[in-house]
């Protein structure tokens, strides 16, 4: 029986446990639901998002000898419970009980990678999102280009093409960055044969919609003429989806915005700095001086109460960085 998420649901905390890996990896096995998942909050119903985002945690902290077997049957049963929630087409849906497919398949994908029993539910699963293209025209596009008549609403390269939240839909820069990263991870054994062409396809929207000056946001870097406000978290998935075309004036400018933008970070939350911290790692830069650090972040932000924000705080202070170098 799916459990109710309350406001006050957390991860049961960890007194007296300096901020680490191996802390935040305890965290979320304390905070795994009997069925294999996690819920976005402890208690709360197992979804595909921040079960994908555990179980990456919890495989880079067993990369420590003395955590192997302390978190190998928690790593099962959440191997267990994504093979379980894909649907016949190969995707997996946001929740148990949805009939669609959606981003979280970029996920589950990455996650299962290190299961040599998911194979085909990852090889199935990466088929799917290569077939998943954005609708181009549809009506309310057409609509919109009608009444703005000669007026260009967005300066963005419509022929080029990501991927959505959901099923030929609109792209997106977040869905897209976890796409490239799925299929990047991915050996090519089980990427399909046109995966290639996809990726390049995608790594260009990306760039397309880079915000004037550097940086992200969800996907309009500029309306009507003004250009749209990057944000870190939208930053961090396109540069690390990018990462590995390191040394182009795109990454620059978005790294050095990325940096100037930190300042101030602990007020905006401790999963942004997380996310910043894991890229700046991927692209080999020191953290910057002017910026909070994460264990700062983590005595304002309340740590325990976000799997989500668990898991990447855990990825943040790994000591490994393989998790992004794919095979």
């Amino acid at each position: 029986m799916a459990t109710v998420e309350t406001p006050h649901s957390s991860i049961p905390p960890s007194p007296g446990a300096s901020l680490s890996a191996a802390s935040c990896a305890s965290l979320l096995k304390a905070a795994q639901n009997a069925d294999g998942g996690w819920g976005y909050r402890a208690g709360a119903q197992s979804r595909v998002e921040p079960t994908a985002w555990a179980l990456l945690a919890l495989q880079q902290a067993s990369r420590t000898p003395q955590r192997v077997e302390a978190l190998a049957e928690a790593q099962r049963s959440a191997f267990q419970f994504l093979r379980a929630q894909q649907l016949a087409d190969g995707s997996w849906p946001a929740a148990p009980g949805q009939t669609a497919g959606c981003w979280a398949t970029s996920l589950a994908c990455w996650a299962l990678l290190a299961d040599p029993d998911s194979r085909q539910a990852v090889a199935a699963g990466l088929r799917w999102l290569c077939n998943d293209w954005p609708r181009s025209a549809n009506l309310l596009r057409r609509m919109l280009r009608h009444l703005t008549r000669g007026t260009k609403v967005s300066e963005q390269n419509e022929a080029l093409s990501g991927w959505g939240w959901t099923p030929q839909t609109a792209s997106w820069v977040e869905p897209t960055a976890f796409a490239l990263l799925a299929l990047q991870m991915a050996p090519n054994d089980l990427r399909p044969a046109d995966s290639a062409k996809r990726m390049d396809l995608a790594k260009a929207m990306l760039y397309d919609r880079m915000c004037p000056g550097g940086g992200w946001n969800c996907g309009n870097p500029k309306v009507y003429g003004v250009a749209g406000d990057p944000s870190i978290t939208q930053t961090v998935w396109a540069l690390l989806a990018l990462r590995n075309d390191a040394g182009r004036a795109e990454q620059s400018s978005s790294l050095h915005w990325l940096e100037a933008n930190l300042a101030g970070e602990v007020k905006k939350g401790l999963a942004s700095l997380a996310l910043a911290k894991i890229c700046f790692d991927a692209y080999g830069k020191s953290w910057p001086a002017s910026a909070p650090s994460i264990e700062q972040a983590a005595e304002a932000s309340e740590l325990a109460r976000n799997v989500m924000t668990a898991a990447w705080v855990s990825l943040a202070l790994s000591q490994h960085a393989d998790w992004l170098k794919g095979t």
